[in-house]
C-alpha cells in the first residue's frame, strides 16, 4: 500500500511540474496547464477515496494516538 501511495504522489507531482511548463512555455494560451491540473486534482481525489477505502477494509491500520 505505501508504495501505491507513493507512486500516486510522484504521478500527481509529475503531473504539476507538466502544467507549470505548458503554462511557461505557452503562458497559458493553451488548455495544456487546465488539462495537466485537471488530471492532477483527479489523481488528488482517487488518492483520497484508496486511503479512506484503505482505511476502512483495515489495509491501513489505525494509529493510536
Amino acid at each position: 500500500m505505501k508504495i501505491v501511495v507513493i507512486l500516486f504522489l510522484l504521478v500527481i507531482l509529475g503531473s504539476l511540474a507538466s502544467a507549470l511548463v505548458y503554462l511557461v512555455r505557452n503562458k497559458g494560451k493553451t488548455e495544456g496547464t487546465v488539462k495537466a491540473l485537471t488530471i492532477r486534482i483527479g489523481l488528488s481525489v482517487m488518492l483520497f477515496v484508496l486511503l479512506m477505502a484503505g482505511h476502512y477494509f483495515g489495509i491501513i491500520p489505525p494509529t493510536g494516538l
